[in-house]
């Protein structure tokens, strides 16, 4: 959701909405960039998100463009241009503000599980590739929110194992391995279960070559590469992840990264699901999926978009 709290908001609603026993929110939960909302006098401010930029006048005016700001899936700082300038020449005292407001805020969302969600419902929240590290305690300490990593989680008769690590990326994102470390990584998951009948696999990174992980193809200058003005799109998935899948057969495999790669797919008996994103339009997509109770069941399964 990179930061979206109406995405954040929507699917806390879903546990109601749909009925459902657990909500899982699996990874890059946090938002890319810090807006600066600059005090120029007593009561004035300026500030700028993409195309939109402007003066605000009263205090009315600066809540609207703070909620608009964390709407899109920013966070923001009010700062004197002093101030500011002192942020831009120090990339420690940037990093710090930016992960004290992806911890601040991510312990904001958190805390509404308590007044939105039953409790009797699971919720299993958990960062991806692109979230810094410092936010891990921040979900681990919440005693209604289920961090998953490093474990294994029972969801009724099923099992689930988890992993955020993707293959590598061309932007160096926080938690990346190269392919044979990753399949070192989600075989020292499996250890943990050896069963592969009831597993479910909560593994952010796709499997490479499926519906699941195409992504636009980029230029040396990572811009996308058209033809006819159309994207073209190549598979960026992981062949560990796949290899791993084919092996092993797990039941149900859970995977993100890839925002353009809404789609379904079977690796043998492995239903492999990709919700894809459309975070920065405030659109929630997910899966509501309904697993077996009997060995002679199939998964059940429906696409939403809220």
């Amino acid at each position: 959701m990179h930061g979206s709290e109406v995405v954040w908001r929507k699917i806390l609603k879903t546990s109601v909405h749909y009925g459902v026993n657990v909500i899982m929110m699996c990874g890059d939960l946090t938002g890319k960039a810090i807006v600066p909302i600059i005090k120029q006098r007593e009561g004035e401010w300026y500030y700028a998100v993409g195309d939109r930029k402007g003066t605000i006048h009263n205090l009315s005016e600066l809540e609207k463009v703070k909620r608009f700001i964390r709407e899109k899936g920013y966070y923001y700082v009010e700062v004197t241009p002093k101030e500011l300038e002192e942020l831009k020449s120090s990339k420690a005292k940037e990093h710090e503000l930016f992960v004290n407001l992806m911890k601040t805020t991510l312990t904001e969302w958190l805390n509404m599980v308590d007044d939105n969600v039953p409790r009797d419902v699971t919720v299993i929240v958990n960062p991806g590739n692109d979230d810094f590290f410092e936010i891990d305690e921040v979900i681990k300490q919440h005693e209604r929110v289920v961090y998953p990593l490093g474990k294994v989680v029972e969801l009724g008769d099923y099992f689930m194992i988890s992993c955020e690590y993707v293959n590598p990326t061309p932007w160096n994102t926080p938690r990346e391995l190269p392919e044979n470390e990753l399949r070192k990584a989600l075989e020292k998951e499996f250890e943990k279960v050896k069963n592969s009948s009831k597993l479910i696999c909560n593994f952010h990174a796709p499997p490479y070559d499926t519906h699941l992980d195409l992504a636009p193809k980029l230029d040396k200058n990572w811009k996308p590469v058209t033809h006819f003005g159309a994207p073209v799109m190549e598979h960026v998935g992981s062949k560990a992840v796949r290899n791993f899948i084919i092996d092993h057969q797990p039941l149900l495999g859970l995977h993100g990264h890839i925002h353009e790669s809404c789609a379904y797919q079977k690796l043998g008996r492995t239903l492999c699901l990709n919700p894809g994103s459309e975070y920065k339009f405030g659109i929630l997509r997910g899966y509501v999926i309904e697993l077996p109770q009997t060995p002679d069941e199939k998964i059940n399964f429906w696409r939403v978009e809220v």
